[in-house]
């Protein structure tokens, strides 16, 4: 098993709101994390960070996170734990009003794998070399999408494309969406959508098939996006249990 995470600013932004973590705590299970910070005056990198910083100091305070039930409480309780700390943080500086970040979740034990999302960010497994999204995005378009307004195609450039309907810190209580996946994977990838907005599903799969190792291809897909526009910060965390045949 080998992961690796970066987090690059893009071509555009002129700071980087992204955080990322990924830990292993002393049961061999494995915590990924990957925060798309937002708000003006840098507060978006200050939302993201809390909220990465709280939830994985709370991982590693853990020798295991127990079983799937616990480890479902876990972590809609430590994310909420999150949520209130940047919601707090907003009400003490008043100049960072609407910080918000999104947040999406990996955790891997030898007995299950669980996601969980809140935002547009994005949880993938990888499966027989093909990239398979777990989780939802809570965004206007999304929504639009599920209703029938709009096709899959219209959404892809749709102008409000980016609008949130749901964020960590944004409001004083939020419901993470938890995800119990099959753990017969071949791995596992979170990123923001600075990456997904770049690069279609196929551009990456394509890339993870190459001989390259976890950070290199990780290196790889943010030179991708990156070449395309990167008009966003871009997030990579990937952890491969076996090499993609």
């Amino acid at each position: 098993m080998d992961y690796f995470y970066l987090t690059d600013p893009g071509k555009v932004r002129d700071h980087n709101e992204d955080s990322v973590i990924i830990s292993e705590n002393l049961s061999g299970e494995i915590f990924m994390a990957v925060a798309d910070g937002m708000g003006g005056h840098k507060a978006g990198e200050v939302a993201s960070s809390i909220a990465i910083s709280h939830i994985g100091t709370r991982f590693r305070e853990m020798s295991s996170v127990g079983n799937k039930e616990d480890a479902i409480s876990w972590l809609k309780e430590a994310v909420s734990e999150a949520n209130n700390l940047i919601y707090k943080y907003t009400e003490e500086h008043p100049e960072s009003s609407g910080m918000g970040t999104t947040i999406v979740i990996s955790l891997l034990t030898k007995d299950f794998l669980l996601f969980g999302n809140i935002g547009d960010s994005s949880g993938f497994v990888i499966k027989k070399g093909k990239l398979h999204k777990v989780t939802t995005d809570h965004t206007l378009v999304n929504l639009l999408v599920k209703s029938g307004e709009l096709t899959e195609e219209e959404a892809k450039d749709h102008p409000r494309k980016n609008v949130l309907m749901k964020a960590l810190g944004a409001m004083s209580a939020v419901e993470m969406d938890v995800f119990d996946v099959e753990t017969d994977v071949d791995g596992i990838l979170l990123c923001s959508d600075g990456l997904t907005n770049m690069l279609e599903n196929e551009q990456i799969e394509k890339v993870l098939h190459e001989s390259l190792t976890v950070e290199e291809k990780i290196r790889k897909l943010i030179y991708k996006a990156n070449n395309r526009g990167g008009n966003d910060n871009i997030s990579v965390a990937l952890l491969m249990k076996e090499a993609i045949k």
